[in-house]
C-alpha cells in the first residue's frame, strides 16, 4: 500500500523564485518556507488558513501532523485536519484517509472507510487512489473481489502515466481471460472524472 510520505504538499509551480521580496500570499509562502525545511514558518502562515477553512491549508496542516514535521506526530490532529480538507473535496486528503484507514495508523483499521475515501479520490482523477481501490478490487480487502473492476482502475491509473498502475495491471493482465480483460479496457475507456466537491 502506499503510505502518506508519498504524497507531497500541495506544490505551487514556480520556474525560479522572485528576485524581489514580493510575497505571493500565506498558502505559497508556507510552501516555499516548507520547500527550505522551515516548518515552524509554515505552520505559523498555515494554521489561520486552515482554521478559516482553507482546504489546501488544512491538508498542509494535516500532512504536517502525520509525518511530525516541525509539530510533533499526531494522527488525532492529522485526521481532523485531514478530514476537514476530505470534506471540501481535497482529493490529497480524501486518499491520505483512505491510507490511514486501510492501515489502521492512527485510526482503527477500517476497509470499508478507506474504500469510501480511495473512492472519491479516485472518482475525480487522483490516480494513487485508483491504484489502492485496484488492489483492494484485486485482493477482495472491503470489497466483493473482482479482477475486472481492478484491471479497470490500473488501466484508468496507468493511462495517466502512473508506474506502479502499469506494473499492476502487467501483473493482472497475464491472468485475465480475453473476453474479460476486453470488459475492463471498455469499462476504462468509458469512465470519466467526476467534478469534485
Amino acid at each position: 500500500m502506499s503510505f502518506i510520505k508519498a504524497f507531497s504538499l500541495i506544490t505551487i509551480s514556480m520556474l525560479a523564485l522572485p528576485a524581489s521580496p514580493v510575497s505571493a500570499g500565506p498558502l505559497e509562502d508556507g510552501q516555499v518556507a516548507y520547500d527550505h525545511e522551515d516548518y515552524a514558518t509554515s505552520f505559523r502562515l498555515w494554521r489561520p488558513l486552515a482554521e478559516q477553512g482553507n482546504a489546501g491549508a488544512q491538508y498542509n496542516i494535516g500532512f504536517m501532523y502525520y509525518n511530525g514535521d516541525g509539530v510533533a506526530t499526531d494522527y488525532k490532529e492529522a485526521k481532523k485536519w485531514l478530514r476537514k480538507a476530505a470534506d471540501q473535496g481535497d482529493t490529497n486528503a480524501q486518499y491520505n484517509l483512505g491510507v490511514m484507514y486501510d492501515n489502521g495508523v492512527g485510526v482503527p483499521m477500517d476497509l470499508q472507510e478507506a474504500e469510501k475515501w480511495y473512492r472519491q479520490s479516485a472518482n475525480v482523477g487522483n490516480s494513487k487512489a485508483q491504484v489502492n481501490l485496484g488492489l483492494m478490487y484485486a485482493q477482495g480487502r472491503g470489497v466483493k473481489q473482482s479482477d475486472v473492476l481492478a484491471y479497470m482502475w490500473f488501466k484508468i491509473a496507468a493511462v495517466s502515466g502512473d508506474k506502479r498502475a502499469a506494473h499492476e495491471l502487467d501483473l493482472i493482465d497475464i491472468l485475465m481471460p480475453r473476453s474479460k480483460v476486453a470488459e475492463a479496457q471498455k469499462m476504462a475507456q468509458e469512465w470519466k472524472p467526476q467534478s469534485g466537491k
